[in-house]
């Protein structure tokens, strides 16, 4: 029940980012920012992504009872690959949700505008916890179902060791994925062409200080999210599994 509210509260938050949005233009006469609002939807992906990830699973699981009571290796086989791409698409589009906290840059804001600086901070600041949250409810869901897949009965004690491996490299993944949209202006679907994506960052890379630069945003991004993301996690999966 407590997940259910928690869901509904993200559901609400992103609503309310997209409310002040419209409310900007229409109040303010100012052009809407469409971007914003795409942005919001591409955020909330990896949270759909999730439900659809682990609902997917479980429409697979007789399936896999059938084959698994007829000792049929395809059972295993079955179950790796539904994972293994289920969980790379979902990778792909992680970075999305984390992409807003650098809307805080106030790159929509002309001098000319007519909006006050504090509507502006409220807004801006209401669509990034909007991403923040979807980041977390999204890795949440994926963590805590790679969880009940190798345990069943779920771990009282915490969450094992190799969820919060995979937790880690997801959000490392997912900062250097805001780093690429950022600066290099590339999306999730870019990855249908990995060798030009791979050409255009190794190019970037070599201009003087952008290595630096990328580990740097890298680094400081990962490292909020986690700080974000791990206490948070912690008290659900106490509250989930005690």
């Amino acid at each position: 029940m407590a997940a259910l509210v928690d869901l509904i509260a993200i559901v609400l938050l992103n609503v309310y980012a997209a409310v002040l949005i419209v409310l900007r233009a229409a109040v303010y006469r100012v052009r809407l920012y469409r971007p914003m609002l795409v942005n919001i939807a591409l955020s909330f992906l990896p949270v759909v992504g999730a439900l659809v990830g682990i609902a997917g699973l479980l429409l697979l699981a007789p399936v896999v009872e059938v084959l698994a009571a007829g000792l049929h290796e395809g059972a295993v086989v079955l179950v790796w690959i539904y994972l293994v791409v289920a969980t790379v698409l979902w990778v792909l589009f992680f970075p999305n949700a984390i992409y807003l906290i650098t809307e805080l840059n106030f790159s929509h804001r002309q001098e000319s505008d007519p909006v006050p600086l504090w509507f502006d901070i409220v807004q801006t600041l209401t669509l990034t916890l909007s991403g923040i949250a979807n980041a977390i409810a999204g890795l949440a869901i994926v963590q805590t179902g790679f969880v009940l897949l190798a345990d069943p009965n779920g771990h009282s004690t915490g969450a094992p060791g190799f969820s919060w491996v995979f937790a880690g490299v997801v959000i490392v993944l997912g900062a250097l994925g805001v780093y690429l949209g950022r600066y290099l202006r590339f999306n999730s679907w870019d990855v249908r062409h990995p060798a030009s994506l791979a050409h255009k960052l190794i190019t970037h890379l070599r201009e003087p200080g952008r290595a630096l630069e990328a580990g740097g945003f890298v680094l400081s991004h990962a490292v909020l999210v986690a700080l974000v993301y791990v206490p948070i996690y912690v008290i659900f999966y106490r509250a989930l599994f005690s």
